[in-house]
């Protein structure tokens, strides 16, 4: 929280004495005063405040008049207001004006401390989704999103279908297939698109600090908890949480969320306080949650409230006919200070020829780095890394269609020819090491070794085979 701006505005020297000591300690720029007129010369400057703790009733005037005149000038500032017991319902009234919270006097100071961590993060999600929203508003419409094949356009249907509903939405797919883009265009489609997006990899945080992560934790809850910490359920409170990778959660989370999910409130870590929270929910994995529940590795009942919408992601294998155009769109995106001027015919045959273990992401790492080291120019065979020359450009040389004669061609003898062809090079360049030659071929190597022993195929001369 360094470098924010906070007002401390309290006609009580020593409340502001307090304050102003534990609020620096927090490394925030803090200055005080006994009055509004005071107030008004101390907030002129170069740094716009970030928050003001203001008393209700001030010597020279009223705390939410003042509050007024703050949001006009700081529109994104945030409020807390200090209240005696009598004033409580017009405390309430300021936050239906625009305050974020207020607390009674005397009060707690933990309780307040609390209250500015969570202001303070507040303004920085706002600030945050502010400033992406107009980025957001276009990148996640669903015409934005790549792909004209039926595979992925069965997958924007059902998404646009789903989107503006409240139910629990479960994508599945292999990683690198786009399940966190998938999770933001149901968010910002839909009624909950001015409220926050807040994902967690479930698979990258150490299952320790993955419960403080979701649910929070109060001072003290553990070592190193030195302050009161908002989770991410919290944190998604009146937006979305998505939950990526959920099938790497440990059982005793699994209980956790299940119950967060059933009555919309949890407990922080070390917390009595109960919290409640309106979340929608959309997880994400890339393992099969049947066979998980079957092996005992994740709970049934969570399986089930989760899958209320499933959507199933398809590999960039079996949408081949998108991968020119999502070549493209990137090729835009990582150009804009190059001279690349595309990919040539046969560059985007080897490329549609590949079977992309790493589906989009891999697609798009590729992309970036071709414009790195290219610079300028066609993007030609010979740019891509080895493993992307498929056998379009190796054989080019050899195919020749026009020399189909006349009186045509037996296809089925044809097409056994140009296998044994290739799988007698692979053999030759790997010496006849099957397993080597298996994956130059991308095939199992039962399968290169069925199909060796079915041909009858045999080495050129004497050399021995090597049976690894």
């Amino acid at each position: 929280m360094k470098n924010h701006k906070v007002l401390i505005l309290d006609d009580d020297s020593s409340l502001r004495a307090s304050l102003f000591r534990v609020l620096t300690k927090k490394n925030l720029n803090v200055i005080t005063s006994s009055s509004i007129e005071e107030a008004k010369v101390l907030i002129q400057g170069d740094q716009p405040l970030d928050l003001a703790i203001v008393d209700m009733s001030l010597p020279d005037g009223n705390g939410l008049e003042f509050m007024s005149i703050l949001k006009d000038l700081y529109p994104q500032i945030e409020v807390i207001i200090l209240t005696g017991f009598g004033s409580i319902e017009n405390a309430v009234k300021a936050t239906q004006k625009g305050a974020f919270h207020f607390i009674t006097k005397p009060f707690n100071l933990d309780e307040l401390l609390s209250l500015v961590d969570k202001a303070l993060e507040h303004k920085h999600l706002q600030i945050e989704n502010q400033q992406l929203k107009k980025v957001i508003d276009k990148k996640y419409k669903f015409d934005q999103i790549i792909g004209q094949s039926e595979e992925i356009q069965k997958v924007l249907s059902l998404v646009e279908r789903v989107a503006d509903s409240e139910a629990t939405v479960l994508i599945t797919g292999n990683s690198g297939t786009g399940k966190e883009l998938i999770a933001k265009a149901i968010h910002y489609n839909s009624s909950r698109s001015n409220g926050p997006f807040i994902p967690i990899n479930c698979g990258a945080i150490p299952s320790e600090l993955l419960e403080s992560e979701l649910f929070g934790h109060v001072k003290g809850a553990f070592t190193g908890a030195i302050s009161n910490r908002m989770g991410r359920f919290e944190l998604a409170d009146g937006g979305t949480l998505f939950l990526d990778e959920i099938g790497d959660l440990e059982p005793s989370l699994q209980v956790k969320i299940l119950r967060a999910l059933q009555e919309k409130s949890f407990e922080p870590v070390g917390g009595m306080k109960t919290i409640n929270v309106n979340v929608r929910l959309i997880a994400a994995t890339n393992i099969n949650l049947e066979k998980a529940v079957t092996e005992g590795r994740f709970r049934e009942d969570l399986y089930y409230r989760l899958n209320v919408i499933p959507i199933a992601l398809p590999s960039l294998a079996e949408r081949k006919t998108d991968i020119p155009l999502l070549l493209n769109h990137f090729l835009k995106n990582y150009n804009k200070n190059r001279k690349l001027s595309g990919f040539s015919d046969l560059a985007l045959q080897s490329l549609s020829a590949y079977t992309w273990p790493g589906n989009i992401r891999e697609l798009e790492n590729l992309v970036e780095r071709i414009c790195i080291l290219k610079g300028e120019g066609q993007i030609e065979v010979q740019d891509l890394p080895t493993k992307y020359q498929t056998v379009v450009e190796k054989n080019s040389e050899e195919i020749h269609f026009d020399d189909i004669p006349a009186d045509g061609i037996d296809f089925n003898t044809a097409v056994d020819a140009y296998e044994n062809a290739l799988i007698l090079k692979a053999l030759e360049k790997t010496g006849w090491n099957r397993n080597q030659a298996a994956a130059l071929l991308r095939l199992n190597r039962t399968t290169l070794v069925e199909k060796i022993k079915k041909k009858g195929l045999k080495p050129y001369g004497t050399g021995p085979i090597m049976e690894v």
